[in-house]
Formats: C-alpha cells, structure tokens, sequence
C-alpha cells in the first residue's frame, strides 16, 4: 500500500499545493470529521500520478502542520536565530493566509509554485 513509504519533494510540493488551493482551505477550515477532504487531495495527488491514501495525506498534512507551529514556537522564545523546516515558506504562506489579488491564496511569488510548475515533465 506504500504505507511508510517516505515522501519525495515532488509529492510534498504536489500536496502543499492542492492544500493552498482555496476551495480545499475552506474546507478543511473548522472541519473535524475531514476524511471527505482528504479522499478528494489523494484524488487530486492520483491524477498528478502520485499515489497515496487518505490517511496518508492527512497525516502529512498534520505532520507538516505540526512541524511548523513547534518552529514558530522555538523562534519566538529565541528571537533571531530561525531553524528551518523543509517547506517552510510555503506552509508558512498557506497558514498565514496570504491573499492574492486575483488567483485565491498567495504563494505565488514563494517556492510553492515555482516547485510545481514543471511538475508535469519531472513525474514523466
């Protein structure tokens, strides 16, 4: 079933952009039963060729999550020096909620879609 299975970047960047998506922000927003939501990301994840399960989706979504807001809790009691996550700048643009003017969530100008506009030539 690839439980276990390691993420490559390609997958993680591919997840963080389907959760920027805004539709899929306002769904996950105060959701708690959210299994729904995380079928239609491994759906969405399938169709860019990426195989994974609802409950691996969530899991990396918690996991991501989880890793920011312990980062952001150790820098503030630090003040300057900032240790980084992998992802970071994105995840920290989809929980800060950055809005575009015109597309939905920002991040544009971040490494989240630079990483995934030829996702399309990398996966084949």
């Amino acid at each position: 079933t690839g439980a276990g299975k390691h993420w490559s970047d390609n997958e993680v960047r591919a997840l963080i952009n389907i959760w920027s998506d805004e539709k899929i922000q306002q769904m996950l927003e105060g959701a708690t039963r959210n299994k729904e939501i995380f079928e239609e990301i491994a759906r969405r994840l399938m169709k860019r060729g990426i195989d994974r399960d609802w409950k691996q989706c969530r899991t990396k979504y918690k996991n991501l999550k989880y890793e920011y807001r312990a980062l952001q809790k150790e820098n503030e009691h630090l003040g300057n020096p900032r240790r980084k996550m992998r992802f970071y700048d994105e995840v920290d643009c989809i929980l800060r909620r950055q809005p575009l003017g015109t597309s939905g969530w920002g991040c544009e100008s971040s490494s989240l879609l630079s990483g995934t506009k030829n996702f399309s030539d990398e996966i084949k």
